[in-house]
C-alpha cells in the first residue's frame, strides 16, 4: 500500500470533521479529535511547510505533520525545523481469510450499531471521548462497532468500517479488569468475519511502537507490518 492509499484509507475510515485541500497539503481539521484528524500530510513534493503551518494556524491548531514511510526529506526538514516526533506509528494488514477462519465463542462478541452505553464507558475509561465517537459517526460507508463480553460481563469494545475493499479496525478498548484474557483477539476476529461479509479482502489497523502488548497481539493473529507514519509536532506544543 502506497503512503497516498495508507492516507486515503485512514481518512475514509477515521474522518475529520474538515478536510482541504490547498498548496500541495492535505489539512485536516479535527475538532478534538486527536492527531490522527487534526494533522497535514503533504500531497505534493514541492508543497512548502510554511504553507501548510498557516493552514492549520487559520483552524487553531498548533502544526502537526503526518510524515509517512518514505517520507524522509520532508522528515529532515521538520527536524531542521525544530519538529519533535509524536507517537511513531505502525500499520498492520491481514488477508481477512486469515482471520475469518474460527468464529469467538458464543455470548463474545456482538456487532453493535450505534453504540450502546457500556460501550463508549468502556472507550471513555480508556480516553475515547466523545469527539471520537463523533468520527465513528462521520464516516460513511460500511461501518460498525462490536461489544465484547466476558463472564456476562461487557469486557471490551472495537470500530471498524471498509474502504475500497480494505477494513480498518479503530478504537480497540479491552476494559482494565480483562486485559490479558482474549477478548481482543476474539473482537477482531468477529470483525474480520464481518468485513469478509461485506467484501473486504484486507484487514488493516494503527498503533503506536509504544505500545508493546498490542503489537505482540496482531503479530502473534497474522498481521504484518507494511510501513507506517510518525508524527513531527511544532515545537509549540512540547
Amino acid at each position: 500500500m502506497t503512503p497516498e492509499s495508507l492516507t486515503a484509507l485512514i481518512d475514509a475510515t477515521w474522518p475529520a470533521r474538515a478536510i482541504d485541500v490547498t498548496d500541495g497539503w492535505t489539512i485536516r481539521t479535527g475538532a478534538g479529535g486527536g492527531s490522527r484528524v487534526s494533522c497535514a500530510s503533504r500531497i505534493t513534493q514541492d508543497a512548502k511547510i510554511e504553507d501548510a503551518e498557516a493552514a492549520m494556524r487559520t483552524v487553531n491548531q498548533t502544526p502537526l505533520f503526518m510524515v509517512r514511510h518514505g517520507e524522509d526529506m520532508l522528515d529532515r526538514d521538520l527536524q531542521d525545523r525544530g519538529y519533535h516526533i509524536k507517537d511513531p506509528v505502525t500499520f498492520y494488514t491481514c488477508p481477512t481469510s486469515s482471520l475469518a477462519t474460527q468464529r469467538p465463542p458464543a455470548a463474545t462478541c456482538f456487532e453493535v450499531w450505534p453504540p450502546l452505553a457500556t460501550q463508549v464507558e468502556i472507550w471513555a475509561a480508556g480516553g475515547i471521548d466523545a469527539a471520537r465517537l463523533a468520527i465513528m459517526d462521520r464516516a460513511v460507508g460500511p461501518k460498525t462497532t462490536v461489544l465484547g463480553r466476558l463472564h456476562d460481563t461487557p469486557a471490551g469494545t472495537a470500530f471498524a468500517a471498509i474502504h475500497d475493499g480494505t477494513a480498518m479496525l479503530h478504537a480497540i478498548e479491552t476494559a482494565a479488569a480483562f486485559r490479558r484474557q482474549g477478548i481482543g483477539r476474539h473482537m477482531i476476529r468477529a470483525l474480520a468475519f464481518w468485513a469478509q461479509v461485506r467484501g473486504a479482502d484486507t484487514v488493516t489497523l494503527l498503533v503506536t511502537k509504544a505500545n508493546v502488548g498490542a503489537n505482540a497481539l496482531y503479530t502473534s493473529m497474522g498481521f504484518s507490518a507494511v510501513g507506517g507514519y510518525q508524527y513531527r509536532i511544532h515545537p509549540e506544543a512540547t
